[in-house]
């Protein structure tokens, strides 16, 4: 594999690579590909501190109502908490390819919810599932507390059936728009009755909530269970073929090719095994097209994450991660509706470019960015504080020094950079001084260049 290769891949399975790892990798693809797989094969659950739901009975919070308020204020600031440990974890986990499939499977499984138990439940839940068997993977789903509370499975019971689930199950979830009509929505989302969840999150079925009648879906008529809905909709190809696209436009190129999707799906019919899926693109010619490498806009995650890992940086105060996020247009936990972030080109407009331009001086260089009017980063944080930067952190140069110890100066942008930079850029780049390894990164990371993995 070439350097370019070798770091379009550790871009879209992770967030970049440094060239003291990328010199230490093989350059066989089969072996990198496969320690990638190896090195996800175990699970870090992301565990906070819950305490404070120590002795917390369903009892107690109905014969006090005033505690059971303080109790989902706590809950609130928790979720801050659970923030942190997850861009913690992208950062520095050794489960690469898990902890990205993580974060896809977060934007395919849409949910949000203020009880942080609930909450860190349901990410570990995608963590678990992320390479494993997706039949088990959406019945796993539709079972979690979180999920049952977002999409009103909690109140779908017989005779007062809540189609909520069953709509999103197949236009988000498994299927897409147009592959189901009304009637499949309403019958199964009678198999889904009955569905809800104890005090500590757990999965309890409510049997005398259940409609146990006859359903009609997909042509099949039955006492169909909610299982056997997911079963009966797995049965279709247009499944593979739906999260096959997806997969494709966002580890691979956000313009989607037919021939490598169709190829995609034959392979995730089979079993619907995602790993099986996923080393099949890793591994495929197409994968490492030129036309595939540095045409992906990074998600504001990526972008925050990236730039961490190739400068380590310790916030003062853990809050200015969640108001980068903010400002850039996605929080961690936080999506703006169950359709999830829309991605690609969305991520991207006036303010939220200023912003990714100026960032990497802020945070690295201790840069008081411009006054100018639509300055975002002046406006939000500014306004209170002149002369104040919005962002304080401590910068580890050193461990960058070391991972880049064997760059020239004149070459760094073949590591920071993706992709081949048009003339403009290649012109600008020989105007820069290169004196300061430091500072030449910097000026690499405030380049729309950089924007692109």
């Amino acid at each position: 594999m070439t350097q370019q290769e070798l770091q379009h891949l550790y871009w879209r399975v992770g967030f970049g690579i440094n060239p003291e790892s990328l010199n230490a990798s093989s350059q066989n693809r089969i072996e990198v590909v496969e320690t990638l797989f190896a090195n996800s094969k175990s699970i870090s659950p992301l565990e906070i501190d819950m305490s404070f739901m120590d002795g917390v009975t369903l009892k107690k919070l109905k014969e006090r109502p005033k505690f059971a308020q303080e109790l989902r204020v706590i809950s609130r600031e928790k979720l801050a908490d659970l923030n942190y440990a997850w861009i913690h974890q992208l950062v520095n986990s050794k489960e690469l390819l898990r902890e990205k499939m993580t974060l896809f499977w977060a934007n395919h499984f849409v949910c949000k919810d203020n009880h942080v138990v609930f909450a860190q439940k349901y990410n570990n839940t995608l963590r678990k599932h992320a390479l494993g068997d997706f039949r088990t993977f959406v019945k796993a789903i539709s079972k979690e507390a979180a999920m049952l509370k977002y999409l009103n499975g909690k109140q779908n019971r017989k005779k007062q059936p809540n189609e909520n689930f069953a709509r999103e199950l197949m236009e988000l979830f498994t299927l897409g728009e147009g592959q189901y009509s009304e009637k499949d929505i309403k019958e199964s989302a009678r198999a889904f009755t009955g569905y809800n969840h104890d005090f500590d999150g757990d999965f309890v079925f409510r049997t005398k909530h259940h409609d146990e009648g006859t359903k009609s879906f997909f042509g099949k008529t039955g006492n169909f269970s909610g299982d056997d809905i997911i079963d009966i909709i797995l049965e279709d190809k247009q499944c593979a073929t739906y999260i096959s696209a997806k997969i494709y436009r966002y580890f691979v190129n956000p313009k989607p090719n037919k021939k490598h999707i169709e190829a995609m799906a034959d392979v995730f019919y089979k079993d619907y095994n995602i790993e099986n899926l996923m080393r099949f693109v890793l591994l495929s010619d197409w994968f490492y097209d030129e036309e595939n490498i540095g045409v992906k806009i990074k998600s504001p995650i990526e972008y925050l994450v990236g730039l961490i890992k190739t400068v380590p940086v310790n916030f003062e105060k853990q809050k200015d991660i969640i108001k980068i996020q903010r400002i850039l247009g996605q929080t961690l936990l936080d999506p703006p509706n169950v359709a999830g972030w829309k991605g690609d080109r969305s991520w991207i407009d006036a303010n939220t470019i200023m912003v990714r331009l100026k960032l990497p001086s802020v945070m690295l260089n201790n840069a008081v960015i411009s006054s100018g009017e639509n300055d975002e980063l002046r406006k939000k944080f500014f306004k209170k504080n002149k002369g104040k930067l919005p962002i304080k952190v401590t910068v580890d140069w050193n461990t960058f020094s070391e991972n880049y110890k064997n760059i020239n100066p004149e070459n760094l942008q073949e590591y920071i950079l993706q992709g081949n930079s048009n003339k403009g850029t290649a012109d600008f780049l020989k105007t820069l001084s290169k004196t300061s390894k430091q500072e030449y990164c910097v000026q690499l990371m405030s380049l729309p260049e950089y924007q692109m993995c």
